[in-house]
């Protein structure tokens, strides 16, 4: 430890356990809400309860922001070897083959020990620690497109609660402190990560054809419109922000649950950490009795059996799993290869932006729009993919532009992107480097 963080650091007592909160006045926060570091300790610790409910028993990802909200973020799967011996670790093993010893929150304590390394977002995987290839709980991330309304995404969340009430589940309703909302549903920990996928798919592909001009379930942008429910959440290795999770935005949003009747007229810019305790010291916890209220998945598994018998196979998999069987060709539609005697149409997408800095590359997309003012006047809310790039230790946005909308003679060519920097370049000529040797 340094000396600066011993001489200016906070010691708290939390349920009989020291916790050292060190910089405590540092930033974390400093545009339109100003929160220092010790501020978000002290929301998470208002709110512990709540919070715990959706961490408890269960392996993190630790999320790091050591310069704050403002600062850039990196990945920690592996406990860091400097920690509490009354916090606990397990073992984890992933579709890559590693292995890595995770943190496992089960107090308010262990809580605020991850806020002082800069966890600002909480990202449990869904498994209990007792059971770590049986998830015990499926995962509705709606994710809507650009231009998208959030008052579409509240109606593709009532389409999901009402087929959940026919498949015999409870969803339990948040906002994700995003622009999208996530459906969490206690499940029986029976099934396998692919079988609680595949569920997830088919609960997708429902809803998409109860509400075929709201919601999608295609995976690839270029395809998706409105609100895209993203059935590889549930893949194993993924993890989505928990209940009571700070997001760095400037207002400090939080991902708040929900009771149902709220759905409707929620705002998600209600729910920040200014208003979040007020909230939960004067109605409790709407995701209170979650975990008695456990639930089968054989309904929609046989769902998934009734789409796969009438032609419709596996969907994409994330990029980093190993290719499955029945998983069609893991590539875009604008850059596969023809299949024999297959017709296709190939989307005229550009990248416009790369940067680690999700501002800097919609500051690039802004230059580009001035850039060509004709062609920007007929692109639609879908033609702009920003996508969330996540390679192993770091997060980058790289936005796309389909040019399906604007006629050839007037297209602009595939120029340098404006800002381009992509992390993960160098590693990627570095192992394709090795792959030649």
């Amino acid at each position: 430890m340094r000396k600066e963080d011993t001489d200016t650091a906070e010691l708290l007592s939390i349920n009989g356990r020291g916790v050292r909160v060190t910089n405590p006045d540092k930033p974390y926060f400093s545009q339109q809400t100003k929160l220092s570091k010790l501020d978000l300790v002290r929301y998470y610790l208002s709110v512990a309860s709540g919070a715990l409910v959706g961490i408890r028993d269960r392996p993190l990802v630790l999320k790091r922001y050591v310069n704050g909200a403002e600062g850039e973020a990196f990945y920690q799967k592996r406990a860091p070897s400097q920690r509490p011996s009354w916090l606990r670790t397990i073992t984890l093993a992933f579709p890559s083959g590693r292995t890595a010893e995770e943190i496992v929150v089960d107090d308010a304590a262990g809580l605020a020990w991850i806020v002082n390394l800069g966890c600002i977002e909480l990202h449990p995987h869904p498994v209990r620690s007792g059971d770590l290839d049986h998830p015990d709980e499926l995962r509705v991330d709606l994710d809507p497109g650009p231009g998208v309304s959030w008052a579409d995404v509240r109606a593709v969340a009532l389409e999901v609660k009402s087929l959940l009430d026919e498949m015999g589940l409870r969803g339990w309703p948040k906002t994700s402190g995003s622009r999208g909302m996530h459906v969490n549903v206690r499940i029986y920990p029976r099934w396998t990560f692919d079988e609680v996928r595949r569920a997830a798919l088919a609960l997708s592909r429902a809803v998409e054809r109860r509400a075929p001009t709201l919601a999608t379930s295609k995976w690839w942008k270029e395809e998706r419109h409105g609100v895209f429910l993203d059935y590889n959440q549930n893949a194993k290795d993924r993890t989505t922000c928990s209940a009571y999770s700070v997001r760095t935005l400037p207002d400090a949003r939080v991902s708040a649950p929900l009771h149902w009747h709220e759905v409707p007229d929620c705002e998600p810019s209600d729910f920040t950490v200014l208003t979040i305790p007020k909230r939960f010291l004067e109605i409790g916890d709407p995701q209170e009795g979650i975990d008695g209220a456990a639930g089968s998945l054989e309904k929609l598994l046989e769902l998934a059996a009734r789409d796969e018998a009438a032609g419709l196979g596996d969907a994409p998999w994330p990029p980093h799993f190993r290719k499955m069987e029945s998983e069609p060709r893991r590539v875009a539609p604008s850059r596969a290869k023809p299949v024999a005697n297959t017709p296709r149409t190939k989307m005229p997408l550009i990248v416009v932006a790369n940067s680690p800095s999700k501002e800097a590359a919609l500051s690039g997309l802004e230059r580009w729009k001035r850039k060509h003012v004709e062609v920007a006047k007929l692109l639609t809310a879908d033609d702009v993919l920003v996508d969330s790039m996540r390679g192993r230790s770091s997060t980058w946005t790289r936005i796309r532009i389909n040019l399906r909308h604007v006629p050839e003679e007037l297209r602009p060519p595939q120029w340098t992107p404006d800002p381009d920097d992509d992390p993960t370049r160098e590693w990627r000529k570095i192992r394709a480097s090795k792959k030649g040797t």
